[in-house]
């Protein structure tokens, strides 16, 4: 993976920063008496994880604080409480904002109290999404691989068989059209870029890297072009539905049956399965499509990592209830059982205890975690987020509505959202190169 940044780069990118108030040797307790350590998540479940753990845990207990995540107001609120100097010991970040949060100050390096032990067990992709400079900013929970959900009753119907490739994808959307016109075989979702920029992933390309302590991007290289052509394509040719894949409109097209598959990260199955319980039996998830069968590959869509901030009093004790929260079995129960969804763990071990809490009848008993656990090991290495995903997805949505209007392309988009994103990553004082096609 590119990730080799020189010194200036790295104190531009406040990547070099120390481990916040961190003193050395500091141990879990003060003074005889417990530390405590403060917990901000948005994750599902976090207040029953925090309980199992302060329940049998003695030299460090977790108050914990429920907050929005973070497209709804969340990440405002860690850098906010990190400019006032009060973050708390231990926040949730979901990948593509890692590397932002790096790079202001707020996530701080974990490489010397991220033990052997820990690192082996996670999955070696899962990290390597949070490591910078060989630095590791970021501890993954979970990971998920973009898979292939779809409508076995619908494709039994229409006699239609599960596409292997893209261009097997594109002739069954255009079957789809010609045997159900009222229906679709996907929905290219306007409000979901970083869904597109996992399509591009899996392809091959680079949006962003780090090389020679220069930030390099290049949003609309050839394989991101590739993409852009083929979704653009199907959306011209109205093969799919093109419009946001959040909102009424588009649960109401899944409720009467009118999208056949849904691309989306492995998280999923939990989420169909509660907005369309009637659908129980009806579903089935498979691999993502292929551009290069004989070199499979996929990118993720969603997931999320706990970093210790700079803030941290206690940053020995905070790192020892991450540890415990990605890998110990009773903390996995714990989130399980306040009914949160079932996601990909990244550490793989804990496959089977995911498995156990899962209702298999909504999906007809299939092993849909053998499958996750196959498509995991096939997640594309290389990929870096950018400094500011946020704001660059925005562009990119923005661009993406008016492209599903027919307003504009997919690729304008891209380069829009490129263009948005430099200003941004040179106010940050980072050195940067354009590439533009």
């Amino acid at each position: 993976m590119p990730q080799h940044l020189s010194r200036r780069s790295l104190l531009a990118a406040g990547l070099a920063l120390p481990l916040g108030a961190c003193a050395a040797g500091q141990t879990a307790t003060t003074g005889g008496k417990a530390a405590r350590i403060t917990f901000w998540s948005a994750l599902r479940g976090s207040k029953e994880v925090v309980a199992e753990f302060n329940k049998t845990h003695r030299t460090i207990q977790v108050d914990f604080q429920q907050i929005p995540s973070g497209d709804q107001g969340g990440y405002a609120k860690l850098s906010n409480a990190a400019r006032a100097g009060n973050a708390p010991d231990v926040a949730t970040i979901e990948y593509p904002q890692v590397p932002g949060f790096a790079i202001d100050g707020v996530a701080t390096d974990l490489s010397s109290l991220l033990d052997d032990k820990l690192r082996a067990k996670l999955l070696p992709a899962s990290l390597r999404l949070t490591t910078f400079d060989n630095k590791v900013f970021s501890v993954p929970i979970d990971v998920e691989p973009m898979v292939m959900h779809y409508r076995t009753d619908l494709f039994q119907q229409y006699g239609l068989k599960l596409p292997r490739t893209w261009d097997e994808f594109e002739a069954l959307a255009r079957t789809v059209r010609a045997k159900a016109p009222t229906r679709r075989l996907a929905v290219f979702a306007t409000d979901a870029a970083l869904n597109f920029a996992s399509y591009c992933w899996q392809a091959g390309a680079q949006w962003f890297d780090i090389r020679g302590g220069v930030w390099n991007v290049s949003m609309a290289d050839a394989q991101t072009r590739r993409i852009a052509a083929f979704w653009q394509r199907l959306i011209d040719e109205d093969l799919v539905w093109a419009g946001p894949g959040g909102g009424r409109q588009n649960d109401a097209r899944l409720g009467q049956g009118l999208v056949l598959v849904r691309l989306s990260g492995a998280w999923d199955a939990g989420a169909n399965m509660k907005a369309r319980p009637k659908q129980k039996g009806k579903w089935a998830i498979a691999p993502m499509p292929q551009w290069d069968l004989a070199h499979p590959a996929v990118g993720t869509q969603g997931g999320s990592t706990f970093a210790v901030t700079k803030d941290s009093r206690h940053p020995e004790a905070a790192m020892e209830f991450i540890a415990w929260q990605v890998a110990d079995p009773a903390a996995l129960t714990a989130r399980l059982k306040s009914g949160a969804s079932s996601q990909y763990p990244a550490v793989p071990e804990l496959v089977s205890v995911d498995r156990k809490a899962f209702p298999g009848a909504y999906y007809n008993h299939q092993d849909i975690y053998s499958l996750f656990d196959q498509e995991a090991h096939k997640i594309r290495d290389g990929w870096i987020w950018g400094p500011r995903m946020s704001a660059t997805q925005r562009v990119m949505q923005d661009g993406f509505a008016r492209a599903g209007a027919h307003q504009d392309t997919l690729i304008d988009a891209v380069r829009a959202a490129q263009s948005g994103t430099m200003p941004d990553l040179r106010a940050l004082g980072l050195a940067t190169s354009e590439h533009s096609s």
